[in-house]
C-alpha cells in the first residue's frame, strides 16, 4: 500500500511512471505490504488463471523471498514504479523507503533486482 501522495504520468524510462505529488524526505516509508489490501497469489492459483490474467500478474507482480507465499500484487499504483540502476528508493527490506530526498513531480524508481526473484534487465 502506498503511504505517500503520488500520481501517474508518462515516464521517460518506460510507459507510465509513478511520481511524487509532494516532496518526500529521505527515510520516509513509501510502501508496505498490507494484507487485505495487497494480494499474494499462490503459484498454484497463478497457474490456473486465464492467460490474460497471468500476463497481468507476470507484468505487475513479482515473487520475492521478502514476502513469502507466491506472487505479490499491489492493488494501487505501485505497479507503475519503474526500474532504475540508480533508484531513489530502498527496497532492501520488505518495505520501501525513500533512499534520498525525492522532489515533487520526480518519478519514483526502484531497483527491481533488490527484491524480485526473477528480474532480468532486457
Amino acid at each position: 500500500m502506498l503511504l505517500v501522495p503520488t500520481y501517474t504520468a508518462a515516464s521517460r524510462i518506460q510507459g507510465i511512471g509513478l511520481f511524487a505529488a509532494e516532496p518526500i524526505a529521505k527515510g520516509t516509508l513509501i510502501w508496505r505490504f498490507e494484507p487485505g489490501f495487497d494480494r499474494i497469489i499462490p503459484q498454484s492459483d497463478f497457474e490456473t488463471l486465464p492467460p490474460v490474467a497471468r500476463a497481468f500478474v507476470d507484468r505487475y507482480g513479482y515473487t520475492t523471498p521478502q514476502i513469502a507465499g507466491g506472487w505479490v500484487v499491489s492493488l494501487d499504483n505501485t505497479r507503475f514504479i519503474n526500474h532504475s540502476t540508480a533508484p531513489n528508493t530502498d527496497n532492501a527490506t520488505p518495505v520501501t523507503y525513500a533512499a534520498r530526498d525525492i522532489a515533487q513531480d520526480e518519478e519514483i524508481t526502484c531497483d527491481y533486482g533488490e527484491f524480485c526473484d526473477s528480474f532480468e534487465l532486457d
